[in-house]
């Protein structure tokens, strides 16, 4: 069953009063699980009636944020920060079990590049789901930690990193120069194994040349250096 993990819409006004919210005023973001829906659905209300949203119904998670009315801004050119974004949105919408990883490390992505902002998180059947908020729209993530270990996640960061379009000849071109790319599109100096890998065990080492003495050696380039010495042919 495909789940709105994603949720759009920020309001402009409480959800419980109806009282249209002012520029810079706090209020809560709350989460709820929609049994009709099977989804997940938000409602923002004011500091001054939470108390009663909370008497009339329980959160799935909440907390606090700050209005600021949404501004239509000319798109600028694409960026790997955008292109990231778009693909976490797309990932999400799809809902495909086999991006769940790559969501993941998108959402840590955004997250270092201050774009989201991790705001809570809930223990559910499903594991433990990760709350994140766009700055920008106010649009929400729910997105599940697969609890990656170590080299899954590093392998998975490669993906992305290829998804993302910093793969192909140019993520070739980079190893080539010892340096590769992380997850946020950057190149970065890979470790001294990784950059020169050791001979491959089936090569085997070139056998040493005994040292010659010098003497010998002396002579024998002496000897290459002499001309021939033409025989004279014998008199009649």
């Amino acid at each position: 069953m495909i789940q709105n993990w994603s949720i759009r819409s920020r309001a402009h006004q409480c959800a419980l009063s109806g009282r249209s919210f002012v520029e810079g005023e706090v209020f809560h973001t709350a989460i709820y699980f929609d049994p009709e829906t099977g989804g997940y659905l938000r409602r923002d209300v004011g500091l001054d009636a939470w108390k009663e949203e909370l008497a009339e119904r329980t959160p799935v998670a909440y907390w606090r944020t700050t209005y600021s009315p949404q501004i239509v801004e000319q798109r600028p050119e694409v960026t790997s920060k955008e292109s990231a974004m778009a693909l976490l949105q797309r990932f999400v919408e799809e809902d495909e079990p086999q991006t769940e990883d790559a969501r993941y490390i998108l959402a840590l992505m955004l997250e270092r590049k201050r774009i989201l902002s991790p705001t809570a998180t809930k223990e559910t059947e499903q594991g433990r789901m990760m709350f994140y908020e766009n700055k920008k729209t106010g649009e929400v993530f729910m997105i599940r930690d697969p609890e990656l270990r170590l080299d899954e996640l590093a392998q998975m960061q490669d993906e992305v990193a290829m998804l993302l379009g910093f793969g192909g000849p140019a993520a070739e071109a980079a190893k080539a120069a010892g340096m590769k790319f992380g997850p946020d599109g950057k190149l970065v100096k890979t470790d001294t194994a990784e950059a020169a890998p050791d001979a491959p065990a089936s090569e085997k080492p070139e056998e040493a040349v005994p040292e010659s003495d010098p003497a010998e050696l002396q002579e024998a380039t002496a000897a290459e250096e002499e001309p021939p010495v033409e025989e004279e042919s014998p008199r009649a």
